[in-house]
């Protein structure tokens, strides 16, 4: 009796644990396969991560970069004395600033061109 019960347990174990049995008997092919097919989609997931966040940063920038141009310090009927305008810190800045841009841009078109030639597909900005 106890030899026919093992027997029963063995095979109601080989029906649940089918995925695990079959994943011993694949061929390297498939093993090949399931691994290239991982590897492409992390991959690609963290290139379009990745440019995503040169777009947000592109932007974050522009914004800053826009945002020196308001001179008035507390509300819209004030503006910055000429007296404490700086305007060397100011240029320093703005072209310190547009440099930047210009890399990011650089850096995010080559980014979205290098993503459609390894994944086929294209990343829309944010």
């Amino acid at each position: 009796m106890p030899l026919t019960l093992l027997k029963t347990d063995i095979m109601e174990d080989k029906v649940t644990n089918a995925a695990f049995l079959e994943s011993l008997k694949r061929n390297n092919e498939k093993i090949r396969d399931d691994r290239a097919s991982a590897i492409a989609e992390d991959a690609q997931l963290m290139y379009k991560r990745e440019t995503e966040d040169l777009a947000l940063s592109l932007k974050r920038l522009v914004r800053e970069q826009e945002n020196m141009l308001d001179m008035s310090p507390t509300d819209a009927n004030s503006l910055v004395l000429a007296s404490d305008f700086d305007a060397k810190d100011y240029v320093s800045k703005d072209l310190e600033m547009s440099v930047k841009i210009r890399n990011l841009e650089i850096k995010l078109e080559l980014a979205k061109k290098r993503y459609t030639h390894l994944f086929g597909g294209t990343i829309n900005e944010i």
